[in-house]
């Protein structure tokens, strides 16, 4: 990378008033899930980000048409000052230090919590208004299956240390089935896919928007239900139901093609939730025992909560409840 780093500064050229090899610092900037590690390399008054992803297991060539289609929709993404993606190095323009999710946790207050996650809602629905068929790949029943065996595979069997039994079986097949008959109704868009306070970075305007590279086409209510139920940090139901309720309304008014009665956009919504929180908690549970890295289960109770508020919410979600109880999974009033 240090090799590259110099070319990469001078094929950028006037866009960084940068052409001379770099004398600045060069330090980690954010952890990541994936393989993908970024740096920030600082000089004076000026910050880049060098993303590196490494092929075989990453593909920089996503994330950059990506970034194009967000950007012609007038979504704010870092730009792309130079590239090498047979080595998986991109130079990428410096949105900030501070993402939502580390603002909120620095205790800002309601009044800015109010303006960020409606300046989010808009940045969503500018995405989503300039969705078109054939562009991205469809967000298919089969992947929508294969995430929602991660919850049995690695959450189950290996952090449980359980094999269903042919009863809980049955139950998790009749959820599958109700979950991918809600999702296969719904109208679709352009999905994000981690569209949370983590990849949303502050700003003065709209936020800034990372970790876009897995984008699909898909159901219209999955990142707006990613927004507010989050992996790191939580609205309670009430607040989460009215900032449904406002995304929906704007959703209508500017033609995203929502339901026209905001319960059937909550029911389509509580249940593209469950589809994602069972998915991340296998996820979870993979990174621990397959990639070394335990702290994200530290998360999994956020997520049982998020799936024990539904089943409460959702008599069809009666498979979830039972499947639950016979796993020993927390209730409610356990998880304080």
């Amino acid at each position: 990378m240090k090799a590259w780093l110099p070319k990469a500064l001078a094929s950028a050229g006037t866009q960084v008033s940068w052409t001379e090899p770099p004398q600045g610092t060069l330090a980690p900037a954010s952890t990541d899930a994936s393989f993908r590690r970024y740096f920030r390399l600082q000089s004076d008054d000026r910050c880049l980000i060098i993303m590196d992803a490494p092929p075989p297991q990453e593909d920089v060539r996503p994330f950059m048409r990506i970034a194009s289609l967000l950007a012609d929709a007038g979504v704010r993404v870092p730009r792309i000052l130079a590239a090498d993606p047979e080595r998986g190095f991109l130079l990428l323009e410096d949105m900030g230090r501070d993402t939502y999710l580390q603002s909120i946790q620095a205790g800002l207050p309601a009044v800015e919590i109010e303006r960020l996650f409606g300046a989010a809602i808009e940045a969503l629905l500018a995405w989503q208004q300039a969705s078109r068929p054939g562009v991205l790949p469809d967000y298919a029943d089969e992947l929508l299956l294969s995430e929602l065996n991660l919850f049995p595979d690695w959450f189950v069997e290996r952090h449980l240390d359980r094999v269903l039994s042919p009863e809980q079986i049955a139950d998790w097949e009749q959820l599958c089935q109700l979950l991918l008959d809600s999702i296969g109704a719904e109208a679709r868009v352009f999905v994000h896919r981690d569209f949370m306070p983590r990849n949303l970075m502050t700003s003065a305007g709209q936020p800034g928007v990372l970790d876009f590279q897995d984008a699909l086409y898909g159901p219209v209510s999955y990142d707006a239900t990613s927004l507010f139920a989050d992996a790191f940090f939580s609205f309670s139901p009430a607040e989460r139901q009215q900032w449904l309720h406002r995304y929906w309304q704007r959703a209508r008014e500017v033609g995203v093609p929502v339901p026209e009665r905001v319960e059937a956009f909550l029911d389509q919504s509580r249940l593209m939730g469950v589809q994602r929180h069972l998915k991340v908690l296998g996820i979870f549970a993979r990174i621990r025992y397959r990639d070394g890295k335990p702290h994200y289960l530290e998360d999994a109770p956020r997520f049982i909560r998020y799936l024990r508020e539904a089943c409460a919410q959702d008599q069809r979600l009666a498979p979830l409840q039972r499947l639950l109880d016979s796993l020993g999974l927390p209730r409610l009033e356990a998880l304080g």
